[in-house]
């Protein structure tokens, strides 16, 4: 089994029951079976008519991957504010550089 990320639920054996009932009762649903799988093929080989999606130009400045080493009471802080908690770091980085060129 995967790793899973930190505060996942995993349904009950009871809830379990319950969901495969109702995919089960689904007419519109199926499970998809080993040799499904192993027959799959990839959009593009199926149907090349499809053309592949690109990622289109940015509107905002592209972004940087890097490594930076922050403290882990910092870190920890951060990643308590919950999703979205990098791009608060960046805004708080670039407050910081906007009001040091103001000065």
């Amino acid at each position: 089994m995967p790793k899973l990320k930190k505060g996942t639920i995993l349904p009950t054996k009871e809830e379990d029951r319950q969901i495969n009932a109702g995919i089960a009762a689904d007419p519109d649903t199926f499970e998809v079976t080993d040799e499904m799988f192993t027959k799959a093929r990839p959009v593009s080989e199926v149907h090349p008519e499809i053309p592949l999606r690109v990622r289109g130009p940015q509107t905002k400045p592209i972004k940087q991957s890097t490594t930076i080493r922050l403290d882990n009471e910092v870190l920890e802080y951060f990643k308590a504010q919950g999703k979205g908690w990098q791009t608060k770091i960046n805004d708080i980085l670039h407050e910081y550089v906007n009001s040091r060129h103001a000065a």
